[in-house]
């Protein structure tokens, strides 16, 4: 269906049902699908657009000067289908393009639909790209509120968490504790049903069992889940799908008269007039539902009762529909037996879903989406030049208008339909959840509305209980009582509902950290700031104070690890001064070697300062002596590795002289002067922005993580980062000279080392990072003792090896390469 306008907006509706697709020759341009099966409820919703819009030209206060068109695609319910009406939407149907400059407004400013979930998610995550405002009346999968996802769609149909959360609170009334679930096999059916078996393990409850309802008519998988229904002790069965899928279930349920069963509808079939017929009510009476609310649409019902057909191919879906109703065709070809449509038929005549405007339930939906994307351009339109919201304060163009700057102005709309009810979104593109719980009646066709559930802004619920002979009270839930009448025990606060006489009152429960110690408070105090509310919310406790100790599991672990490595450091210092004069000791200069297994005993034992309650002392001591202990560490082992290329390169004719550059006094200089230098760090660190113990409740606002602060971030980066470059040019010298001729070569086994420690520090930072409280901690341990252990095994454990297993291999020709030969 088409209208031009100064502006276009698109329409996805269900109209008809897919049955066959057109073969595709890739000779000539496919056909369009053949669609059968018309739905009469979803062409209402489609004609309730075309109604709103014209209601909207006609509106002299709203778009003064600005004419709305429209072009609405069936989508046959299939999603190529769909996706094909949307991108002939978003595109333009045009061959050709009169502006080649490429201004000027899209194709359509926005599209109303689609109804699926499924299809607005393909949909809206072309539509997102393009910020194209795309606002369905239908679409309910919870998925579709993740902004980043799409961040272009909205919905005046609340999401699937407000549905789900509405019948636990439904379950809850009536203490229904063992369910069983159904489920249709599609985006809808999966996040609704998963989300409900989530929230009913939290509510208490638990599901008998979950079935997914097959899509294609399985008789053998329908008649085994009628089989699951009948044989479970769970009387209450919850059901998200629409009918279509259901029907199978129910029909097969008639057959082998199975009832006894409370049924809880999902707004996809809680109206669904299929399911209502009387050969179903021996099974489905009695049924609760959430519906979508129900409205009122001043003309609409003769609007609809206005409808003719006409001679436009633009408008063959209006041709479409008159066939349907009236049971003729428009062009027989003189074919016997079938009746001419003469365009003349009476619309009032009729008694179908479509003339019916007693429960307009989506097609108000549909109204509310068209009027939001109005009220969205009006609002661009008043825009005051240099004070737009836009780059540079300016404002939109309507003659140049881009997708996005709708969107903008759409996420902002505010405004009251006729009917009274309040449109606007929130920041994830949802609309206000308000539903209307029903009640089929199982002696009549009649269904009625039980309440009506609002979503308020406290988090709380509005009961609007309707009798026959009292005026309408309001209902707490939670206590079952009228809240006009009851106080509010201790641990909750007194809360005025919205838009209700002050009477009306919630008794909403304090927040985490706060209280309220009498009866019929007003309001919650908060905690102290080291104190916390109890489970009830009437007394402040002490806060749990958490750090890494020494009776805490891990802290036990790392403590008995640390203290291990230093006993190994300890039993290597013995061998090597035991056999201080053998060869594989003198040969890889055994005074650093002995320097060297000194730190890392420093390494090890600097781990114990980490690990208790913090201190100051101990907060400024662990970075010092830790950044000090490997700066000793790296620079001996930095110097072993220059001393080791610097002997082979006096064995050269070209480098007779460099072994006189790295004496015993050199090398001491050598370590003392890099070692020095981290001290001038710490030392610098410790008396500009020390290290201090502090709580912190970031991480966990019911828990106190006693932690230090490391004070400056830059003196902590820089002692990680001298560390680091030390280890990096160890490592590279190492590599350099890991080939060298020895039959012993220490180069091998320090780059082994050194390759080790850079992982293990490299892999520290972003774990140290993301990791809170005392766990970040007990990661910068974790780094210590491996790096350490990796020092300590790669460097020390062959030499140990040769000294204590093969003392035959401790001599200095073996050392030279020339024992073996011998032998």
């Amino acid at each position: 269906m088409y209208q031009g306008g100064d502006l276009l907006i698109g329409g996805l509706f269900e109209v008809q049902y897919l049955k066959a697709f057109p073969e595709l020759s890739f000779r000539t341009v496919p056909k369009l699908p053949h669609c059968e099966l018309f739905y009469m409820t979803s062409f209402q919703q489609a004609l309730t657009m075309v109604f709103a819009i014209n209601e909207i030209n006609n509106n002299p206060n709203l778009l003064p000067n600005i004419t709305l068109g429209y072009q609405i695609y069936d989508n046959c319910l299939r999603l190529g289908v769909a996706f094909r009406g949307a991108t002939a939407l978003i595109s333009g149907t045009e061959e050709t393009v009169s502006d080649l400059n490429c201004k000027g407004p899209p194709p359509v400013i926005g599209i109303i639909g689609d109804p699926g979930s499924t299809h607005s998610i393909a949909i809206s995550s072309v539509l997102g790209l393009f910020r194209l405002p795309m606002v369905s009346y239908y679409a309910t999968c919870s998925c579709l509120s993740d902004r980043k996802k799409y961040p272009s769609f909205f919905r005046t149909i609340p999401s699937d968490a407000f549905q789900v959360w509405a019948m636990i609170q439904i379950l809850r009334h009536f203490g229904w504790t063992w369910v069983g679930l159904l489920y249709s096999d599609d985006d809808y059916g999966i996040n609704a049903g998963q989300s409900f078996y989530q929230d009913m393990q939290e509510f208490g409850g638990c599901v008998a069992f979950s079935e997914i309802l097959p899509n294609d008519n399985n008789q053998k998988e329908i008649q085994r889940i009628v089989g699951i229904i009948q044989g479970s002790t769970a009387k209450v069965v919850v059901v998200f799908s629409t009918s279509s899928y259901l029907l199978p279930v129910v029909d097969e349920m008639v057959l082998k008269n199975v009832t006894g069963r409370q049924w809880i509808a999902s707004e996809a079939w809680a109206t669904s007039p299929v399911l209502l017929a009387p050969q179903f009510k021996s099974v489905m009476g009695g049924t609760l539902g959430i519906a979508i609310r129900r409205g009122e649409i001043q003309g609409l019902g003769n609007f609809l009762l206005g409808l003719r057909p006409d001679n436009n191919s633009q408008n063959n879906m209006v041709r479409i529909f008159w066939e349907n109703m009236f049971g003729c065709n428009f062009d027989t070809g003189g074919r016997e037996g079938e009746k001419t449509c003469s365009g003349q038929e009476v619309l009032s005549s009729t008694n179908t879903p479509y003339t019916d405007v007693s429960e307009l339930r989506a097609s108000y939906n549909v109204y509310k989406a068209v009027y939001a994307l109005a009220h969205a351009i009006h609002d661009l339109m008043q825009c005051e030049k240099w004070r737009g919201p836009f780059s540079g304060n300016s404002c939109a163009d309507i003659s140049n208008l881009k997708p996005w700057q709708l969107v903008h102005y759409l996420q902002k709309v505010n405004f009251t339909t006729g009917f009274g009810d309040q449109v606007s979104f929130d920041k994830n593109g949802d609309a206000l959840a308000i539903y209307d719980v029903l009640n089929w009646q199982s002696s009549s066709d009649e269904v009625i509305i039980v309440r009506t559930v609002g979503v308020v802004n406290e988090g709380s619920t509005i009961g609007k209980v309707l009798t026959l002979d009292k005026d309408a009270i309001y209902w707490n839930y939670e206590t079952n009582k009228s809240v006009c009448s009851e106080s509010c025990t201790p641990g909750t606060r007194r809360a005025t509902k919205k838009g209700l006489p002050v009477c009306c009152f919630d008794c909403l429960p304090c927040g985490d950290g706060e209280i309220s110690n009498t009866t019929d408070a007003t309001e919650c105090i908060a905690c102290p700031n080291d104190f916390w509310s109890n489970r009830e919310k009437d007394h402040c406790i002490l806060k749990e104070v958490q750090f890494l100790s020494y009776e805490d599991p891990l802290g036990i672990s790392l403590t008995t690890a640390a203290l291990l490595g230093t006993c190994i450091c300890a039993l290597v210092i013995f061998i090597f001064a035991h056999y201080c004069k053998t060869p594989v000791v003198r040969s890889n200069n055994s005074e650093l070697s002995f320097l060297l297994l000194l730190s890392l005993k420093l390494c090890f034992i600097c781990v114990l300062l980490f690990i208790g309650q913090p201190k100051l002392w101990t907060c400024q001591l662990r970075h010092a002596v830790f950044g000090i202990s490997f700066v000793l560490c790296i620079s001996c082992i930095l110097v072993k590795t220059m001393v080791v290329i610097a002997v082979f390169k006096s064995s050269q004719p070209e480098g007779k002289g460099a072994i006189k550059w790295f004496g015993a006094a050199q090398q001491r200089g050598t370590v003392l002067v890099l070692t020095a230098l981290q001290v001038v760090i710490c030392a610098a660190w410790l008396s500009t922005a020390s290290p201090t113990p502090q709580k912190n409740s970031q991480y966990i606002r019911s828990i106190i993580v006693y932690e230090c602060a490391i004070g400056s971030v830059a003196g902590f980066s820089l002692l990680l980062g001298y560390i680091g470059l030390l280890a990096a040019v160890s490592f590279l010298l190492a590599f350099l000279a890991r080939n060298l001729p020895d039959n012993f070569n220490e180069a091998k086994f320090i780059t082994f080392s050194m390759l080790i420690f850079c992982a293990v520090w490299i892999a520290f930072v972003p774990a140290y990072v993301s990791s809170p409280g005392k766990y970040a901690v007990a990661v910068e341990i974790f780094a210590i003792l491996a790096s350490s252990f990796g020092l300590l095994v790669a460097i020390f454990a062959p030499k140990c090896y040769i000294i204590i297993l093969h003392p035959e291999r401790n001599t200095k020709k073996a050392i030279m390469g020339r024992g073996t030969q011998n032998k």
